[in-house]
Parts: structure tokens; sequence; C-alpha cells
């Protein structure tokens, strides 16, 4: 098992004889869409969700790793899309606290054709949760983790991702009432 500042990772082992390139390119062949999807529900737009999917494997490749347990490395890019989504999210914020607000353009005519009125309210609703909420809602039910992986991805208890759906639900069925 490999230590990376302090922190084990025990998806990576420096063995010879496995291919880490080729993993890495099944890896991203396979689980590349419902990544950029979970980050796409995470930063919000098509564009830095890619940014994010990209970033994520290319550290994999770029980190000197050897990946053992393809299975072990879904996880890993899981947290990973999050963790980086998440710094993603505070560079944005850290932005717009020292940039004048720009207006906002109207959704163009390929985003209309794309989402209903109704997936769009549910969009615009999630947005609006606590980050922690959003996470947890989107883990659940866009990416259809249990609360177990939910717990491993966030790096929180079983108990804390019950509750945290259980009130981002209630704020989200709030939200989409008052609309």
């Amino acid at each position: 098992m490999i230590e990376q500042r302090g922190m084990a990772m025990p998806w990576a082992v420096p063995v010879t004889g496995v291919d880490s390139a080729t993993l890495a390119s099944q890896l991203y062949a396979e689980h590349r869409l419902s990544l950029v999807r979970l980050a796409v529900l995470l930063v919000d737009d098509v564009a830095s969700a890619e940014d994010v999917v990209h970033d994520v494997f290319a550290g994999l490749l770029t980190g000197g790793k050897q990946i053992r347990d393809p299975d072990a490395a879904v996880g890993y890019l899981r947290r990973a899309v999050v963790n980086r989504a998440r710094s993603m999210l505070r560079r944005r914020r850290t932005a717009r606290a020292y940039s004048p607000p720009d207006d906002a353009s109207p959704p163009g005519p390929d985003d209309i054709a794309v989402l209903g009125e109704e997936h769009r309210a549910v969009l615009a609703a999630l947005q609006e949760l606590a980050p922690r909420q959003r996470e947890v809602l989107v883990l659940r039910y866009w990416s259809d983790l249990s609360e177990a992986d939910i717990a491993d991805t966030l790096g929180i208890s079983r108990g804390t991702v019950k509750s945290t759906a259980s009130r981002a639900l209630a704020a989200l069925e709030k939200k989409l009432g008052d609309s």
C-alpha cells in the first residue's frame, strides 16, 4: 500500500509487470461518463466537469503509481472527482469575490432542448442546497451509491449521510413546492 501525504491509497501499489497506463485507459473508457455526470451535478457545467475528470485522470497517470485493483480505483476516482469539484467551487467563489458580477447569459437552445422544465426546476433547486447536501443527494440518487459508499467517498459517517440526505430531501421538497 502506498501512502501519499499521510493518506493510505489501497488502490495503488508499485507492482512491476502491471501496465498502469493500460488500466487507466480502461478505467477512463468505462467510467469517464459516469464521473463526468457526477461532476456536472456538483459544478453545474459540462466544460468544468470534463476538466475535473480530466485532471483526476491526469493525476492518476502522472502520480507515479501503479494501479493494483480497478474496483478500488473506481472508488478512489469518485472521491477524487468530488474533491476536485469542491476545489473548483472554492476557486470560483474566491474569483467571484474579487470580480464584478456579470450579467448571466440566458440558456442557449441546446440547453433548453436537453432539459425539460421539471428537470431544470430540480437542478435549480439542487444548486440552492448546501454543498454537502447537494453532494449526498447527487451521489445517492444520480450516482446510485449506497450509504456506505457515500460515507466512504465523502469521508463522513453513515449516520451523517442518512441525516444529511433526510434534511436535503426536505429542503429540496420545500424549494420545489415553493416554485
